[in-house]
């Protein structure tokens, strides 16, 4: 036999289109991140204004035509109502002028991400300067001093996506990446639950009473957590069930390539480029990183959307692994089992 005899027999035309598939998640992948977050910088960040009637709108317009639009500035009634608006995620600062003194006050939330707080602080601290007039800072919302450049969260969400991917991987591989019949995918569907609510709960004690990263709510985090795991794991089964082994890459392109760098893990939304703020929110990553922070520092405001988000992934990709399961007949084996007995040379039941 030639060598490249031995080649043909070694590399099947799968095989190479399997490499090939995976040389292109690579290229995503460092296209994504590095695209993501190679140059960061505040654009149209939520932000309030409180100041006298006379002088709003100017500071508004002065504040809304910085080179680069880094700020989409609105006028707030007062000081309490842009602390509220703060603390439920309408805003990500705001500006209280002072009518008396030359000295105004900044609130920013850490909480949300703490190099956005302080770019904020950067901006205004410029603005005000060249008014002759000087700023301090009051962090509304402060990030955990346990929790470096307010990451936790993110790290909290990444950690349990890839447990939800993993186990789903794990659970069509081995015995068969399309489940061959209802029966086998409600068991899939079943274990994928009991295993996100321990990972959940595991996450939640992990990042909380161990080590005492994020405040906020232990049940709520185990909840968010046990859905985010539930979410991914069933997008995953689903797409595997779909589309085979291919399934596993999807899932990787979906959570890590696309999710991940769009997540405002690293850098919050506002200083990511247009493209990964607006998929960001629609990916488990995303949903899940808001959600966590919103638990740990802003009272659990401004989950809904983010949640209903996660809850549409984890439907979706049970109804489609149960709907995928009704193709194949009860009695007919895996697709694992399949090709083990075509190696061996016995035949498969119909």
């Amino acid at each position: 036999m030639t060598f490249v005899d031995e080649v043909k027999n070694a590399v099947t035309p799968r095989a190479a289109l399997l490499v090939i598939g995976v040389l292109g998640l690579q290229l995503l992948f460092i296209a994504s991140y590095v695209g993501a977050l190679h140059k960061p910088k505040p654009t149209d960040v939520a932000f309030g204004v409180v100041a006298p009637q006379q002088l709003s709108q100017q500071l508004v317009d002065r504040l809304d035509g910085l080179p680069g639009g880094p700020l989409d500035p609105r006028t707030v009634s007062s000081a309490a109502e842009a602390r509220e608006q703060i603390m439920n995620r309408d805003i990500d600062g705001a500006l209280i002028v002072s009518p008396e003194g030359r000295t105004d006050t900044l609130l920013v939330a850490s909480g949300g991400g703490t190099v956005l707080s302080g770019a904020l602080e950067r901006i205004l601290t410029e603005v005000e300067a060249s008014q002759q007039r000087t700023v301090r800072t009051v962090d509304v919302a402060p990030a955990s001093p346990d929790d470096f450049d307010g990451l936790s969260s993110f790290y909290l969400v990444v950690g349990w996506c890839v447990g939800g991917y993993l186990c789903a991987s794990i659970l069509a591989i081995s015995a068969g990446s399309k489940p061959a019949n209802r029966q086998r995918a409600a068991i899939r569907t079943a274990v994928m639950a009991l295993y996100a609510i321990a990972g959940g709960i595991g996450g939640a004690i992990i990042i909380g009473p161990i080590l005492g990263a994020l405040p906020g709510s232990f049940w709520g985090l185990s909840g968010l957590g046990a859905l985010v795991v539930f979410a991914v794991g069933m997008t995953t089964l689903a797409l595997q069930a779909l589309t085979g082994i291919v399934g596993i890459g999807l899932a990787v392109l979906i959570v890590v390539i696309a999710g991940n760098p769009s997540a405002g893990g690293a850098f919050p939304l506002p200083m990511l480029p247009d493209f990964w703020r607006a998929i960001g929110p629609a990916l488990p990553p995303g949903a899940g990183t808001w959600t966590a922070r919103s638990i740990a520092y802003f009272r659990g405001n401004a989950v809904t959307g983010p949640l209903l988000v996660l809850s549409a992934w984890a439907v979706a990709g049970t109804v489609l692994t149960l709907l995928l399961s009704m193709r194949h007949r009860p009695g007919r084996a895996g697709d694992s089992g399949t090709e083990t007995a075509r190696a061996a040379g016995g035949s498969t039941a119909a």
